[in-house]
């Protein structure tokens, strides 16, 4: 859900990296530890992200896009920008290396959450992903699929879902919007830091977050499915289905964005408060997921259990028991590669990726690609920890 600054910082130095990694530096080889001792860094010096379960390689692009009829609302002066990364399906043995974060865009991260001193930029940049960058494309009309990463953490945050989804044969664009994290590099050897930060806060600002995301991602949608678009792979985007999915306030945006702009056909709000509330007139019928951590169903969250009855389409509410906040991101995944699981949260890095891809996948392969998912019907015996919600 959506938390004041110094809330989400406190969340992701629970789950994000390990203070021995301060002594470690870059990791080495060790021996086992001590029973009952946490784990020591693995003999890599980064995490890796696991494997996207589709058939299709994964290649990457990134793009800098730039709003020329809209002023930056954070800055107050220039033009509004967007990163997106891209990923689409790809050929095997193409491509070259990717990048997690920049050092600069890591180093800040860690600064915002108070680790600057204990952890290695460069441990946290150099995670591991497996797109592969400039890699071919395997021909073809896939649907696309918008991620918004959550409220101060970029949009690498949503790297292994964005990869997995691309595996399975989508078009992902995942979008850092301007001055709304720790820091995001833009080209010219820009870093911009997170000026909504100190301007955002309580109902009122984080709805303009959600309102403001809505608006760039219908200027994303015009620069990549309109007569000229920015992406020179644009040819691979079937525009007749477009879907978006987001964390906290990306989350929260889905609903924005769909509630503004009608080429938006589905959307998964993954833990976010409903900043902008949903329409009285609903969404036009179209589908929607609440996908939310222990706690949040109902009674739980309250701009579920006000806008659950306004979503006039097919629908779900659901949550991962054991599960917190940043679940759905990477964060779980790297901290327990580094040897430190948050007590807090039992449900595993490994098991919340498992489960978030799923999920998700089904989602969207059920509402984009005519699909019927049974997942989506009801509890599985093979996930427990997974709670359908009827209000």
């Amino acid at each position: 859900m959506t938390r004041r600054r110094a809330a989400a910082s406190l969340t992701v130095l629970a789950l994000l990296l390990p203070l021995p990694l301060a002594a470690a530096g870059a990791a080495v080889a060790a021996a086992p530890p001590a029973a009952g001792a946490p784990a020591a860094p693995s003999a890599r010096t980064v995490p890796e992200l696991p494997r996207p379960t589709g058939r299709f390689a994964v290649g990457q692009d990134t793009l800098h896009l730039v709003d020329r009829s809209r002023t930056d609302h954070w800055s107050g002066s220039g033009p509004r920008e967007l990163m997106v990364t891209m990923r689409y399906p790809a050929q095997r043995g193409t491509g070259g290396p990717v990048r997690y974060l920049t050092e600069e865009e890591a180093r800040l991260l860690l600064a915002d959450r108070g680790l600057e001193q204990a952890v290695p930029a460069r441990t946290l940049a150099g995670t591991q992903a497996h797109a592969r960058s400039g890699a071919r494309p395997v021909a073809g009309r896939y649907p696309l699929i918008v991620l918004s990463p959550g409220f101060t953490v970029p949009r690498a945050t949503l790297t292994s879902l964005a990869e997995d989804l691309a595996s399975r044969g989508y078009v992902v664009a995942a979008v850092d919007h301007a001055y709304e994290t720790s820091g995001t590099a833009f080209p010219g050897g820009r870093v911009l830091e997170c000026l909504a930060c100190e301007k955002a806060g309580g109902d009122r600002g984080y709805r303009a977050v959600s309102d403001g995301r809505a608006q760039d991602v219908s200027f994303l949608l015009d620069r990549l499915t309109g007569r000229d678009p920015a992406w020179i792979r644009a040819g691979l985007i079937d525009p007749r289905r477009i879907a978006m999915a987001g964390h906290s306030i990306g989350g929260a945006s889905a609903a924005a964005a769909m509630a503004a702009d009608g080429r938006v056909r589905a959307g998964v709000d993954m833990d976010g408060t409903l900043a902008t509330p949903v329409p009285a007139g609903g969404l036009g019928g179209r589908p929607f997921m609440l996908l939310g951590a222990e706690g949040n169903g109902p009674g739980g969250q309250q701009s579920w259990d006000r806008d659950w009855p306004l979503l006039d389409g097919w629908k779900r509410w659901i949550t991962f028991t054991g599960s917190g906040h940043f679940t759905f991101t990477d964060f779980p995944l790297i901290g327990d590669q580094l040897g430190i699981p948050d007590a807090e949260t039992p449900l595993g890095g490994a098991r919340s990726l498992e489960l978030t891809r799923r999920y998700v996948g089904a989602f969207f392969d059920q509402h984009l690609k005519g699909r019927p998912q049974p997942v989506l019907d009801g509890p599985s015996a093979d996930a427990p920890e997974v709670l359908f919600h009827r209000p």
